[in-house]
């Protein structure tokens, strides 16, 4: 993680926590992209139903890219979702595009933005090929379950290059990184703040 930037905070370490005695889950075995590092290859599609990638869903300057486990089912996603509205046009402004991507249908993420008013990007990832490519898939949960292929919720920042410049994660499902403080985030990478692990 970008220590300097984006530190795990002692919210994070509550979080994961409270997920592994609310679930009995083990959550110490998420493996995760690393800054520095090259985004892996994004296979997913937009409400519309038209196939995305990394070169489609980033601005001139990068994306941020919010992994969420459902906009179906999951009260902490939807609120997460509904509360990201309020910094796109901040992210914008620098060039940065915001996208959340679920394990979803591209028509269920299309109705939910109709319904909500949402007006950045959502993609659907029905086979969880790229929350297994940024290696956040949630392996505590039962293969062949309702929740099989969930991610563990995170943001990805991601530049214009392809490279990570930071990676916000949380194992537990009720934490989320705080949204207000990404347009400042966004604004540090912009600057060429340190990356470190």
């Amino acid at each position: 993680m970008f220590r300097s930037i984006l530190a795990a905070s002692a919210l994070m370490a509550t979080g994961a926590a409270a997920f592994a005695d609310d679930h009995g889950d083990k959550t110490s075995n998420m493996i995760c992209v690393e800054a520095g590092t090259t985004a892996p290859s994004i296979s997913a599609l937009t409400t519309t139903g038209d196939a995305a990638d990394l070169s489609t869903i980033t601005g001139a300057n990068g994306a941020v890219l919010v992994f969420s486990r459902s906009l179906d089912w999951c009260p902490y996603c939807k609120a997460q979702a509904l509360e990201l509205e309020t910094v796109k046009a901040d992210l914008e402004a620098a060039g940065w595009t915001l996208n959340l991507i679920t394990y979803d249908s591209a028509e269920l993420l299309a109705e939910y933005a109709a319904d909500e008013g949402l007006s950045y990007t959502l993609l659907s990832d029905p086979e969880s090929a790229t929350i297994d490519a940024f290696g956040l898939r949630n392996t505590d949960v039962k293969a062949g379950s309702r929740f099989d292929g969930i991610p563990h919720p995170a943001i990805v920042y991601i530049k214009a290059d392809g490279e990570v410049a930071g990676v916000q994660k949380e194992e537990g499902y009720k934490d989320r990184p705080p949204t207000a403080g990404i347009p400042q985030l966004v604004a540090l990478i912009d600057q060429g703040a340190p990356i470190s692990q």
